[in-house]
């Protein structure tokens, strides 16, 4: 699954928090890689606890319940706090896959999905592709501000090297309803077709038998 999140934060939500990122502190990103991370990150990012990526943090959970896309895509179960970081001078993140188990305040949660949100505007730096390799081959993004890019956890990624310019992002991970991505796709896309149908041709009698097949697998699919 790789899926872009179109206009999750409004161009006052960006403004206001890039003038936020530019008056703050940005602190060398591998002091939180683990050791194998450490050798391919390089990068600045806010500490957890900055009081600036707390606001943010805030401001883009609650931009998530607001998304449709966002969550019949993901469906989410938990959500990390997100984080935040810097490239520039080319600075890069090498190829990686993330911890497939992560702490947050509420206890472990198991990372289903990845998510980047973009505050750089494509044409204000050079280089900085996110590159996602899946099951479905390798995918190269790079979206306006405000816009976010959803994939699988499990995905090999990396952030290729700046070399003008600064992008800043988000970043962070949840768990999903649905553990399988294969399900997780199927619904998806049930729920897409759905909706689609329902605006085309809201009085067709079958769409409620859809309905009811969606949430026979949701139910049949999900842990909670």
């Amino acid at each position: 699954m790789i899926i872009a999140i179109p206009n999750l934060l409004t161009p006052e939500q960006v403004a206001h928090a890039r003038g936020r990122f530019d008056a703050t502190n940005w602190d060398d990103g591998a002091k939180t890689a683990g050791a194998v991370a450490q050798k391919v990150k390089h990068n600045r990012q806010l500490a957890h606890d900055n009081p600036v990526a707390i606001e943010i943090g805030d401001l883009i959970l609650g931009a998530l319940p607001r998304h449709p896309l966002f969550m019949s895509a993901a469906m989410p179960l938990r959500v990390l706090p997100p984080k935040f970081n810097r490239y520039e001078g080319g600075e890069h993140y090498g190829a990686h896959i993330d911890n497939a188990i992560m702490s947050s305040p509420q206890g472990r949660i198991r990372t289903d999905l990845s998510m980047t949100v973009f505050f750089s505007e494509p044409d204000e730096y050079d280089g900085g592709d996110l590159r996602v390799i899946d099951t479905y081959g390798e995918k190269t993004v790079k979206l306006p501000a405000g816009h976010a890019i959803l994939y699988t956890s499990t995905s090999l990624h990396e952030v290729t090297p700046v070399t003008r310019g600064v992008r800043t992002s988000s970043f962070f991970w949840m768990q999903s309803l649905i553990r399988d991505d294969t399900q997780r796709n199927i619904l998806f896309d049930l729920d897409q077709n759905i909706q689609k149908l329902t605006a085309a041709y809201p009085d067709y009698p079958d769409i409620a038998k859809f309905t009811g097949t969606y949430h026979r697998l949701l139910q049949q699919w999900s842990e909670l």
